[in-house]
């Protein structure tokens, strides 16, 4: 069942839940902002409008947060990167097969949140879990000087933690901040979270990346 653990009054609070023995476990560089890229997963009306059966409770308390790390990222110079999730039927291959419909390019459901879309750099479609896959993400990266990826937006559990194995395995240091993720219940998410934190990916939160409170 849908819940919201996030919500714009409760979020530090239920962070401490979430990320309670990850630090130990973390592993790789530091954060360093000058080598960043700030990567916006799927933050569409699909998972975000409570009147789309696919609406992720927890994922309006986390525009703010991102909307904050956009402009931290972007006052330090380095990109902001949007994607758009989108399958047309004759290319949705097993998405089409394992989801209830598809969001269609163009379409009312496929829209970015126009405070994430607006700073970002470079808005990318994508049409699996892994952003990486049949895009130009990586060349973006790689033209941009990028050796470290904060990993944010929706489903924690799909498309935000596959998009952060993929960066690993591609060598770059991922940052995955707990408070700018979501979705549908926080069993999914605190199981992304202890999986990644085991080898992938270094769990942080905002203000330990620039967001509120932070310093980039």
């Amino acid at each position: 069942m849908k819940e919201a653990y996030f919500t714009e009054d409760a979020t530090d609070a239920a962070l401490a839940g979430l990320t309670t023995g990850l630090a130990e476990a973390a592993r790789g560089p530091a954060f360093d902002v000058t080598t960043a890229a700030l990567l916006v997963l799927d933050m569409q009306a699909y998972f975000l409008d409570p009147g789309s059966h696919a609406f992720v409770p927890s994922a309006p308390a986390i525009v703010p947060v991102i909307e904050r790390l956009a402009r931290a990222m972007r006052a330090a110079g380095r990109p902001v990167i949007a994607t758009r999730h989108v399958n047309a039927p004759p290319e949705a291959g097993m998405m089409g097969r394992w989801w209830r419909d598809l969001v269609a390019p163009g379409s009312e459901a496929s829209r970015i949140e126009p405070r994430l879309e607006k700073p970002a750099t470079r808005v990318i479609d994508k049409g699996r879990y892994d952003a990486f896959h049949a895009t130009d993400l990586a060349p973006l990266l790689e033209a941009e000087g990028v050796r470290q990826v904060v990993v944010t937006g929706v489903l924690t559990h799909l498309c935000v933690e596959t998009t952060a194995r993929s960066a690993f395995v591609r060598d770059y240091a991922v940052f995955l901040p707990a408070d700018a993720t979501a979705t549908y219940t926080r069993e999914f998410h605190r199981a992304s979270l202890l999986n990644l934190a085991h080898g992938v990916a270094r769990i942080v939160t905002a203000r330990d990346i620039g967001g509120p409170g932070g310093t980039t």
